[in-house]
């Protein structure tokens, strides 16, 4: 399992918490559940919203409880449970998946994450995503996401493939291959067209626009 330190800031817990899954309760790590997603949906005005009414909430609750069986014993019973929330919630997560903290699904109808997929902490999909497997049968077959990755509505990631700590993945791509960190791909097939691993000094911000500026030294140090 894929851990981190809190990445998205949460009543849930501090951000010195750096427990995984496994160390946590269910009713814990839902909990942190419920507020990533409220605070990732500004169409939710309380955590209430996200309780009674956000679909990719209660598809992740799902999730949980069934991996949760999955782990201890009660294998028959949590694909059955699975099957279940297929047919009522529209997606398909396989119960031996491995999901870290604070895991949001905005929207949520037509996910579908593969039995050997592998999520980090702090991770965002979006509806229509697949983690699916290229053919391969036996062992690691499906994708691995980093922390804090970001993926788009209908991206399909196929394969026994990495993508890096905080990276995202442009709706409608299809990724074949590793991805670095801290880079957003995007096409058929996904290709970076962001990079954002550069840590050096910067004289601006990345979304800097130095026309609203009136001080022309200032203007003359961003063209440069």
């Amino acid at each position: 399992m894929a851990t981190a330190t809190t990445g998205v800031a949460s009543t849930a817990g501090s951000a010195e918490d750096t427990r995984t899954v496994d160390e946590m309760s269910l009713f814990e790590v839902m909990r942190e559940d419920a507020h990533a997603a409220l605070e990732r949906d500004p169409a939710a005005s309380s955590i209430w919203d996200i309780v009674f009414y956000s679909t990719g909430t209660h598809i992740v609750w799902a999730y949980r409880r069934h991996h949760w069986l999955y782990t201890h014993g009660m294998r028959s019973l949590a694909l059955l449970l699975a099957k279940r929330t297929r047919r009522k919630l529209g997606a398909d997560i396989f119960p031996s998946a491995q999901i870290g903290r604070r895991f949001s699904i905005d929207h949520g109808i037509g996910v579908v994450i593969g039995a050997t997929s592998i999520i980090g902490d702090d991770c965002l999909i979006y509806q229509g995503v697949t983690l699916g497997m290229t053919g391969k049968h036996g062992g690691k077959r499906h994708p691995t996401l980093g922390n804090n990755v970001m993926v788009g509505a209908g991206a399909i990631v196929l394969g026994n493939i990495t993508i890096g700590d905080n990276s995202k993945v442009a709706a409608g791509s299809v990724v074949v291959h590793d991805v670095p960190h801290d880079v957003t791909v995007a096409g058929v097939p996904a290709k970076v067209v962001r990079d954002r691993r550069f840590n050096g000094p910067r004289l601006v911000e990345d979304d800097f626009d130095p026309t609203k500026l009136d001080d022309e030294n200032i203007r003359w140090s961003c063209a440069l």
